[in-house]
């Protein structure tokens, strides 16, 4: 069973209605922490990784319309948007013209159902917090859910661990602080726990695509599925060139002890690695979390491990109130979906375009996706129509909160399309039909409101 502090966090678990595997799969990350695990992948370890492109790959129709009959679409939806002030599922958040994340997600799926004659069961991977609100959201959709199937199924929650002992923290004040997910690599023990992948396999479903339901450029391609049905591989990831915005993130590399492919994240990074993270030219590449995986080789790696598929550790350190810097310090266990790439001989890598990754995570993300940068047709994809991709820089202490951040905008995001960047530096209020053109740089040592219709950056306006 293990120390006393893993019984208590086992017992912990079990109380709270966790799934055993769940239980065992925290388990076997708890002993590696025990024995001094910290998951770090120093740069001495590892080279840089190449890779095809999408743009150089060729599919037939007929191939990629058979991929995507038996290809099944999971969501990561998990998150409530708490860095950016919500508490709620952060995919409720409306994108355009009244169509939260959700409403796209779904009528993407719809529209390539009717398109290619498949099923194409949509599944969305949800946290207790944010299961209500989704399929609350979601029943609008009558036709959406495909018979057998469930539209959902939950990830796990583990238990926060006291840095200095390791057991269970116990925080009265506030009981849910003193659990957290366990990262998205929870995927693959949830859909074992629920039995999701038998249930998939039995519907002759052979392949899944999953990605974060905060990403709407991660649509289930037919010609991606094609080439990774084609391909034979066991599972694969869509990759992306890393840019300047990308300097602080993991990257792919390619392992020296045994050749595998492993995704570094930030936080397995030494901190005299930091320069080497930070190379552009080094390492090139970064991960979508658009990924897709073969259902009967994950079945057999899941079968033979246990259920425990041993994803490298990832040992984040946070405080109990992620809100007050002053409340103990924790431990919490976590995974990388992405990382189960090292653990299938034979994985693929493949570069596809920046219109497949379109990740929301601040406010300013937000502003790029409301405005005219992108256009949304009638398949619900995301198409880019500005030249370039605008960089937004919005003041943290004014717009960070997306409350916040919507009184700013009242009438509607400003115009971004000829836009090559946009700083706001104070509380600055746009009225209807701003347009941004080439760099601009807005200061307000008080509140300030920009005109209805003024162009800014033609003429060299600021507020």
């Amino acid at each position: 069973m293990g120390s006393p502090a893993l019984k208590r966090a086992r017992a912990k678990m079990a109380d709270a209605g966790v799934d055993e595997v769940a239980i065992d799969t925290f388990s076997h990350y708890f002993r590696l922490l025990e024995h001094g695990e910290t998951g770090m992948v120093p740069e001495a370890t590892i080279d840089p990784v190449d890779m095809p492109s999408l743009a150089d790959v060729e599919v037939d129709d007929a191939t990629a319309a058979e991929a995507i009959r038996h290809t099944a679409v999971i969501k990561l939806n998990g998150g409530l948007g708490t860095s950016m002030g919500m508490d709620r599922a952060k995919s409720l958040l409306c994108v355009g013209r009244g169509r939260s994340f959700l409403d796209v997600i779904a009528r993407q799926v719809l529209h390539l159902r009717e398109q290619h004659d498949a099923p194409l069961p949509l599944i969305f991977m949800n946290s207790f917090r944010t299961s209500a609100d989704t399929m609350a959201a979601l029943a609008r959709y009558d036709d959406l859910a495909v018979d057998g199937l469930p539209l959902e199924f939950l990830q796990n929650k583990v238990p926060k661990l006291l840095e200095k002992d390791l057991s269970p923290v116990g925080w009265p004040a506030d009981p849910d602080l003193e659990w957290c997910p366990p990262g998205h690599g929870d995927l693959y023990t949830a859909m074992r726990g629920t039995g999701l992948i038998d249930l998939l396999l039995e519907r002759g479903y052979r392949h899944v695509f999953v990605s974060n339901s905060d990403n709407l450029g991660a649509v289930p391609d037919p010609r991606v599925a094609g080439w990774f049905a084609s391909g034979g591989a066991p599972f694969a990831i869509e990759a992306v060139r890393r840019t300047p915005s990308d300097r602080k993130g993991g990257h792919f590399a390619r392992r020296r002890s045994d050749g595998r492919i492993v995704l570094r994240e930030t936080a397995q990074t030494p901190d005299a690695d930091r320069a080497a993270l930070a190379d552009l030219d080094r390492h090139r590449f970064c991960s979508t979390n658009n990924l897709w995986f073969d259902l009967g080789a994950m079945k057999q790696a899941l079968d033979v491990r246990q259920g425990i598929l041993g994803l490298p550790l990832i040992r984040n350190v946070k405080t109990v109130d992620p809100g007050d810097p002053s409340t103990p310090r924790v431990i919490q266990v976590e995974t990388a979906m992405g990382a189960a790439i090292e653990v299938f001989e034979g994985s693929q890598l493949i570069e596809v375009g920046r219109d497949r990754f379109v990740p929301v995570k601040t406010t300013n993300d937000l502003l790029v996706l409301r405005s005219d940068v992108y256009a949304v047709g009638t398949d619900f994809v995301l198409d880019q129509v500005a030249p370039e991709i605008p960089f937004v820089d919005l003041d943290a202490e004014v717009y960070k909160l997306v409350g916040e951040f919507d009184k700013r905008f009242p009438e509607g995001a400003p115009s971004l399309v000829k836009a090559s960047s946009l700083r706001v530096d104070g509380d600055v209020t746009f009225g209807r039909g701003v347009q941004v053109v080439g760099d601009v740089e807005l200061s307000a040592t008080s509140p300030e409101r920009i005109d209805a219709g003024a162009v800014l950056g033609s003429t060299g306006s600021d507020a």
